[in-house]
């Protein structure tokens, strides 16, 4: 559930919470309806990290300091609290816009519109000020407009958040309190005083901007920002607008005065000056362009000569000693739209890539052919389709970040990151079960197909880097700069092990580190995630290939997906995106025909593949926690039991009778089918297993005792098979095509069998009859995965990427599909092109899906290592000293 679907559930007697209105720095508001008022208001929720950091009880005891301020231009506060772990307060809401919204209209704005504009806010801080608060963070974000009129909001959050527990913390993690635009040397600086003529310096900063159209200081980093606060004098006003009147510049100049003793003392005499034509007419000294400020002393005429020779050793040292370190970077975070078409149900690798720069993102989409990549630049809203990209997975930025490389049956292909249709790089027939990819250089791609790690090369050569050793399996390639090695994970059994391949000594080695999908940035660190939600850092030496320190947490809550990797993408220049949830909180659905849906009520936890049991009553499903297992919950008893007590089970089928329960069991390379009694009262047994396939579905068919198996071989080919109950189970080919054969379900009367292949080039829904695989039917038009036959007979139902359709049949005498129609759109449901990851009921009017909580943000975080590295100098270079 979103923060905003939390606080609405827990304030519904009080606020009823409308849309959002705005995101900032330090919190989200929203338009909200008070109830016992019958009023709109204005309801801030504050970001949740900066909540934890700041402490909650003490962040509102803070802000209660301002609830009394009561001015014609001042917004109120209503009220404040917290609920759901989220702290919110409440304001008025005023019908208008801001004074930032005016000026990225406007630009300029009038000069008489200006000066009052700054008179009232002016008057505003006098109130203020003269009751003990200071503002702290005056922008035109915060400046609101009302009938044309100023009012000022959030009178004393930056307040209470300097005030409260974490305020220290939040400066040095590199979250400042204050905007670099309008911040003062003195706030720059990081003065734990800050005085009432801040908000006179952030106020001239605003009027400077009404007249001018840009602050008095601009850069493209906040450092240099800042760097230009402190050094820098601002450019004329009368030079850039003549008509701005010389008392009017010389207000503004004295508010940006560096010491705050040079500034207007109080907001009351700024206003009043604003209203003096004569204020700085005496003034002898004009002052033009902005340039570094200097300082001139006449040392001969000013300093005995005692003080002479002091004076010109201090010169030398200032110009002879060190540069002093730069500050950190600020780290930013901020919340991305998650696309409404994304699809995280990749199994077995991460499913968005990051461009190096850090501006493109990639990633899996569902659309009307099935799924293609798209490419999301962060500055844009709208993502563009790769053409050619269908049924794409484990995309991949070249180093320079020219090309995407991504998966696409048994090829891997490439398309420009700027736009273009994709072309095949080379044709690896495991591909297809392909668990990630890296680029060494611009023209050779890394895989980790099922027996090692390989690499293509343009024009189709292939060229194996290194065996998978016995009973392990290596996934998630990830190329150091420069092509040197290659980080990896290895996975034995339910759990991943990191590793690095030398590709100048073809040697391989562990690095003893416990974790997923590991990625290296430009600040020399190797990231990784974990089954625990957490991404963690560590610093690497790329000369020795090992870890030089101990791993530190970077990011919290983040999704995973049953494969086991979590869900982000990182640059390498550090920039982070990652899919924002509690390690993959989900939950289980019941939808009718007319896509009304009902939530189960089952704890909020990674589920996979539910199944109903024949007559309705149960469902199987898997739940990955710190093993994947297959659980049963009973809908009449309304609860949830484990079933299955191995390493790795999923992918749940139930026998015709409901009596027992067939799975999927996975133990290093090997997956075979186990079943177990229902009821417990049995542990489980080999159902079936084989040297040559590995097996991940089963279809049992009616009136016979035997099923169909979806296998994948050492080629990584899936193909259909069919297998006898009674012993000996041995493999019977069905359909063993070049193309690939998935999700086979029978009809109600074992006479048909539907499936999907992509012997088309996407993957379709086809029928065939069984047992003789006769005449080859298409169900689907524009694509299709996912087909289950209805208990009932008379359709078939499928997914097209973003809808559930049924198809409705005649199976009578021959086969024939009568029409086709859309019963709603599931994208908020997942999905997978190779797999069914959802179940129809057996009354064919009500289906089971799996519903992600924490899919609907993204999380883009800026400087983080840079801002960690630095630090990590710094410490450094203090133990040096000492």
């Amino acid at each position: 559930m979103t923060d905003a679907g939390r606080l609405s559930a827990a304030l519904a007697d009080r606020y009823r919470i409308e849309r959002e209105l705005g995101a900032g720095g330090m919190a989200t508001v929203y338009l909200a309806h008070d109830v016992r008022h019958d009023r709109k208001v204005a309801l801030k929720v504050l970001r949740p990290e900066l909540s934890a950091i700041l402490g909650a009880e003490r962040f509102l005891a803070e802000i209660k300091t301002t609830a009394n301020l009561q001015h014609p231009h001042i917004l109120s506060l209503f009220d404040s609290g917290s609920a759901e772990g989220l702290v919110y307060y409440v304001m008025p809401y005023v019908e208008g816009e801001s004074l930032r919204d005016r000026l990225s209209r406007e630009k300029q704005l009038p000069v008489e519109d200006a000066v009052r504009i700054a008179r009232e806010v002016a008057d505003a801080l006098e109130y203020a000020h003269r009751h003990g608060v200071v503002h702290r963070d005056i922008k035109p974000e915060n400046v609101l407009l009302h009938g044309g009129h100023a009012m000022v909001a959030d009178f004393g959050i930056a307040l209470a958040a300097s005030r409260s527990e974490g305020g220290m913390r939040m400066t040095e993690t590199g979250m400042s309190l204050g905007t670099p635009h309008y911040m003062s040397p003195e706030q720059a600086m990081g003065e734990r005083e800050i005085t009432p003529r801040a908000d006179i310096y952030a106020l001239g900063c605003v009027l400077y901007e009404m007249l001018t159209g840009e602050p008095p200081f601009t850069g493209p980093t906040a450092q240099a920002i800042l760097a230009r606060v402190m050094t820098e004098e601002p450019r004329s006003l009368t030079l850039q607008r003549r008509s701005i009147p010389p008392h009017v510049e010389a207000v503004v100049r004295r508010a940006l005065e560096k010491l705050p003793a040079d500034r207007f003392a109080t907001a009351a005499e700024l206003a009043a000056a604003l209203d003096n034509p004569a204020f700085g007419a005496t003034a002898t000294r004009a002052r033009g362009a902005a340039t570094p400020r200097t300082i001139a002393l006449p040392v001969r005429q000013l300093l005995p000569w005692g003080l002479l020779a002091a004076a010109l050793a201090f010169i030398a040292w200032e110009q002879l000693r060190p540069a002093p370190r730069p500050a950190p970077p600020p780290v930013y975070r901020m919340t991305l739209q998650t696309p409404a078409n994304a699809a995280w149900a990749d199994q077995n690798g991460a499913t968005m890539a990051l461009s190096p720069d850090g501006t493109v993102l990639a990633y899996h989409g569902r659309d009307s052919l099935g799924g293609r990549l798209y490419l999301r630049a962060l500055d844009r809203l709208d993502p563009l389709p790769v053409s050619g990209s269908e049924a794409s997975r484990h995309p991949a930025f070249s180093p320079d970040g020219r090309w995407v490389g991504f998966v696409a049956g048994s090829k891997i292909m490439r398309a420009l990151a700027a736009g273009g249709p994709a072309e095949t790089v080379c044709e690896v027939p495991a591909a297809m079960t392909s668990s990630g990819l890296t680029w060494l250089d611009s023209s050779r791609i890394v895989l980790a197909p099922p027996d090692g790690l390989k690499v293509c090369a343009a024009g189709g050569a292939v060229q194996v880097l290194l065996a998978e050793p016995s009973g392990t399996r290596i996934v998630w390639p990830h190329a150091l700069p420069g092509g040197r090695a290659v980080l990896y994970a290895v996975q034995v059994g339910g759990t991943f092990q990191l590793g690095v391949f030398d590709l100048r000594s073809k040697q391989s080695k562990m690095l003893g580190i416990v974790g997923t999908n590991p990625s290296f940035v430009a600040a020399g660190y190797l990231v990784y995630g974990n089954l625990d939600g957490l991404i963690r850092a560590v610093p690497f030496d790329t000369a020795r290939l090992a870890p030089t320190g101990e791993p530190l947490v970077v990011a919290e809550d983040v999704t995973v997906g049953s494969g086991g990797a979590a869900k982000m993408a990182l640059s390498l220049n550090g920039t982070m995106v990652a899919a924002n949830g509690e390690a993959g909180r989900a939950t289980l659905e019941v939808v009718d025909r007319h896509g009304v849906s009902e939530r189960l009520p089952v704890p909020e936890q990674p589920y996979a593949y539910p199944r109903f049991s024949p007559d309705g009553r149960r469902v199987a499903v898997a739940v990955r926690t710190r093993s994947t297992d297959i659980w049963l919950f009973d809908r009449r008893q309304q609860t949830l039991g484990r079933l299955s007590f191995d390493s790795v089970s999923t992918r749940p089928t139930w026998t015709l009778d409901g009596r027992r329960v067939v799975y999927v069991s996975q133990a290093g390379n090997q997956v075979n089918l186990r079943i177990v009694t229902a009821d417990g009262s049995a542990p489980s047994e080999l159902l079936l297993a084989d040297s040559l396939y590995q097996l991940f579905a089963v279809a049992f068919v009616p009136g016979s005792r035997s099923m169909v198996v979806r296998t994948t071989g050492g080629a990584g080919l899936r193909d259909l098979w069919r297998s006898s109950l009674d012993s000996p189970r041995t493999l019977v080919p069905l359909l063993t095509t070049p193309a690939q054969e998935v999700t086979p379900t029978l009809s109600p009367d074992g006479r048909w069998i539907a499936y999907v292949s992509d012997e088309s080039g996407r993957n379709e829904v086809y029928v065939r009859s069984f047992p003789d695989m006769g005449a080859r039917y298409q169900v689907s038009l524009t694509g299709g995965t996912e087909p289950v036959w209805s208990p009932r007979g008379g359709e078939i139902f499928y997914l097209d990427g973003s809808a559930l359709l049924a198809a409705a049949v005649r199976t009578t005498p021959g086969f024939e599909v009568a029409g086709r129609s859309t019963l709603f759109q599931a994208t908020q449901y997942n999905a997978s092109g190779f797999d069914r990851l959802y179940d129809v009921a057996p009354d064919g009017q009500h289906f089971v899906f799996v519903r992600h909580l924490s899919l609907s943000d993204l999380v883009l975080t800026l400087n983080w290592f840079d801002n960690l590295r630095a630090r990590r100098s710094g410490s450094a270079a203090g133990g040096e000293r000492r």
